[in-house]
């Protein structure tokens, strides 16, 4: 018989970095509903990121402050920015978002990118990325490595047919492609969201070890048993937790199994 555990986190959040929030009474967008757009805040140390469109990732051209050490994937001594990253340093002022032609992007146009899911991100995960951020959590997507010496992508070509050369920006999508839809396991509308990891000063992208637990978004409804057990199949032993977002407030939760006695 299954029993579940419910360890909610406070809802109010401190920012480890020394950044608060200040709500913003801009309603000019709608597509973040659920919290207004809080001002930008300002920093000496900005870094720089362009966005790379078929990648839906942004690369970091100039890069400033110690952020860098538990954010971004390194591919080929290059950092590569998963798009909830991006808003989350632009909202605390660390990072400017270029496009391909160096023109600034503004913080609403991050949050309609967030808003449109076509980057692997949800308003509701980046609800929950910036939540743990917040409480000080080193966070990365599930089961993207953090950083890669070396991937090959074996393709089978023609022997008669000489492969074409492939570029370091191609051979670093390629990787990050491949992993993503070799991890992003979905069952049963969950997927494996996040990777999570203490916070640690000493913490090495090259060697990151396990992540304490990992995150999978919840629904309105809670996953069956088949669900659960096959999420943790896939969690290859680390802790599972459930996160539920609604109208902005966020629950954390997991599941553990209990046998209850047989009553005579």
């Amino acid at each position: 018989m299954e029993a579940n555990k419910w360890a909610s986190f406070s809802e109010g959040t401190s920012d480890s970095e020394g950044y608060g929030e200040d709500p913003d009474d801009d309603d000019h967008c709608c597509a973040y509903a659920s919290t207004d757009i809080p001002k930008l805040q300002f920093r000496k140390d900005i870094s720089r990121s362009r966005w790379l469109d078929p990648l839906g990732m942004a690369e970091v051209v100039e890069r400033k402050g110690g952020l860098w050490t538990t954010t971004g994937i390194v591919r080929y001594g290059k950092i590569y920015c998963f798009i909830e990253e991006i808003l989350y340093l632009t909202e605390i002022g660390a990072l400017h978002l270029l496009s391909k032609d160096d023109t600034p992007l503004s913080l609403e146009h991050v949050y309609n990118k967030v808003a449109e899911g076509k980057s692997g991100c949800s308003l509701e995960y980046y609800e929950a990325y910036k939540h743990l951020k917040s409480l000080g959590y080193i966070v990365g997507r599930h089961g993207i490595p953090w950083s890669v010496r070396r991937l090959k992508v074996n393709c089978v070509v023609n022997q008669d047919t000489p492969e074409p050369a492939q570029s370091k920006d191609e051979e670093s999508r390629n990787s990050i492609l491949i992993s993503e839809m070799i991890n992003n396991i979905q069952i049963g509308g969950l997927r494996l969201a996040f990777d999570v990891y203490p916070p640690n000063s000493r913490f090495r992208k090259s060697a990151p070890g396990d992540p304490c637990f990992v995150l999978c978004l919840a629904s309105e409804y809670p996953p069956s048993k088949d669900e659960i057990e096959n999420l943790e199949r896939h969690s290859h032993g680390i802790p599972l937790k459930f996160c539920l977002v609604e109208h902005g407030r966020l629950s954390f939760f997991s599941f553990n199994k209990v046998e209850l006695p047989i009553l005579p």
